[in-house]
């Protein structure tokens, strides 16, 4: 949870890059370390329906996809959670025998990057847990709907949904810059309303400017395959929902050196 933390304190800047200065720059080819990927990962917060123990709630794979041990859900929206938790508890509150389960079931907050860390530490685990993910129906629309303005014939999109703005469909993605340490970076926006806020910034200089739709899966493989020197400045943005969220987490206090 510290890194939600980390980033709350941030929080302020990066909002605050949509309505700064927008331009382009050149920037040095880095390959992502392993603790990289976590720490960008981590700027977004998911959901886990959880019990009184803290554990996930979670369900036995089918025999046919065994050996894999178990999946549990993992909420991009923390009211897309809650509202799971209320219905299961509509359904198996009648039974006496669930009645106390579901009664314990919460919502818990942890980072992107603790998933993804611990996916990869039990990649060779055969009764691991995995995780399945519960993209924002919202965005999933949103993401459907870009897709086929480009001439694309989708039919569904199972994946996290990923906003990226670009100078046009044939050239690199907007980079912003922190006002406060005038740090480029390139922000890939979880949330379509907020990638089209930043298009609606640049589209006055670059009418080619356009939103193109990647996947969370896709961007941590080229996070891990490739040294395209994007990569070192790029910054998940979550979605407005989960900066709320963010903004309600107590702030760490650092201990003054003497």
């Amino acid at each position: 949870m510290k890194a939600l933390v980390r980033w709350g304190a941030t929080l302020g800047l990066v909002g605050s890059t949509l309505l700064g200065s927008v331009f382009a720059g050149s920037f040095p080819a880095l390959a992502l370390s392993e603790q990289q990927i976590k720490d960008k990962l981590d700027a977004v917060p998911v959901y886990l329906v959880t019990n009184e123990k803290g554990l996930p709630l979670s369900r036995p794979l089918p025999e046919a996809q065994k050996p894999g041990g178990s999946v549990t859900g993992v909420y991009m929206s923390r009211q897309e959670a809650e509202a799971f938790i209320k219905e299961l508890q509509t359904v198996q509150g009648k039974d006496p025998k669930m009645q106390q389960m579901v009664k314990s079931l919460q919502v818990t907050a942890v980072p992107l990057g603790v998933i993804y860390q611990q996916l990869q530490q039990s990649q060779k685990q055969p009764e691991r847990l995995l995780f399945a993910f519960k993209p924002v129906e919202q965005e999933i629309k949103g993401a459907m709907e870009l897709l086929r303005q480009g001439g694309q014939q989708v039919q569904q999109f199972t994946s996290v949904p990923i906003f990226a703005v670009r100078f046009s469909p044939d050239q690199g993605y907007v980079p912003i810059q922190l006002t406060a340490d005038n740090e480029q970076l390139i922000p890939l926006f979880l949330s379509k309303q907020d990638a089209q806020g930043l298009l609606t910034k640049v589209k006055p200089k670059f009418p080619q400017a356009d939103i193109q739709v990647i996947d969370i899966d896709g961007v941590i493989k080229t996070m891990q395959d490739k040294d395209d020197p994007w990569l070192n400045q790029v910054v998940l943005v979550p979605s407005q929902e989960s900066r709320e969220y963010i903004k309600t987490l107590p702030t760490e206090k650092t201990t003054p050196q003497r």
